[in-house]
């Protein structure tokens, strides 16, 4: 029987959402080897999220988080199949955690990389195109650089593709897949909005100078 690491145990469950132990005896049962591994959670009837989200999600909840302080606010629609997983503490409690992961990450705009327009993906690609560190490089190399960078870039505008700001060690998918396991339904994050206090507003900005000299009637 091969030796299973911890490494081993989480790519497993990250990949099936099924549960730790079940992961190590699957591990254990088929020497390491992960696709047989997969392979026998299936036979056993483990259920894994994948199997859900084809699944129609329309319950859940709209959930309101405001940031202390009262400058940041975020509005986001989490998605589930019935009414009673919509009205349960954990899925109220996902809905807490997405939100403020929402807060926390002011570069996310879209849920996942799908969402992204491919307006946006192509002006990624010929910005970086055009990069000065590039002009040397041959036309195979170039693209994957190009390649590399511009994924490097989505998933910094994608929700789902962020570490969890609670456990760094699980994306924000991975935090909704373990959801998945855990209540056996479909969940999906819709969409959202971020509400930043001041936003778009044009300041008049004075200088320090002008301030002084105004206060002091000099002005």
């Amino acid at each position: 029987m091969a030796g299973i690491s911890a490494k081993q145990v989480k790519e497993l469950r990250d990949k099936t959402s099924a549960g730790m132990m079940d992961c190590k005896k699957a591990l254990q049962e088929t020497d390491g080897d992960m696709e047989k591994a997969s392979e026998w959670l299936r036979q056993k009837g483990i259920t894994s999220a994948g199997k859900k989200e084809s699944r129609v999600a329309s319950e859940g909840l709209v959930h309101s988080y405001i940031h202390t302080g009262g400058r940041v606010g975020v509005l986001v629609e989490i998605n589930c199949e019935t009414d009673f997983v919509g009205r349960h503490e954990d899925f109220k409690q996902l809905a807490q955690d997405v939100a403020m992961q929402i807060a926390a990450s002011p570069n996310v705009e879209y849920v996942r990389i799908e969402d992204i327009p491919n307006e946006i993906v192509e002006s990624e690609k010929s910005v970086e195109m055009g990069r000065d560190d590039l002009g040397n490089k041959p036309d195979n190399i170039k693209e994957k650089i190009v390649q590399g960078r511009i994924d490097k870039r989505l998933k910094e505008l994608s929700l789902v593709d962020q570490p969890f700001i609670k456990d760094q060690n699980i994306t924000v998918a991975e935090l909704v897949k373990q959801a998945v396991a855990k209540l056996g339904e479909n969940i999906q994050i819709r969409r959202f909005s971020r509400f930043i206090l001041g936003e778009g507003i044009e300041k008049e900005e004075v200088s320090f100078a002008d301030e002084v000299a105004a206060q002091t009637g000099q002005k």
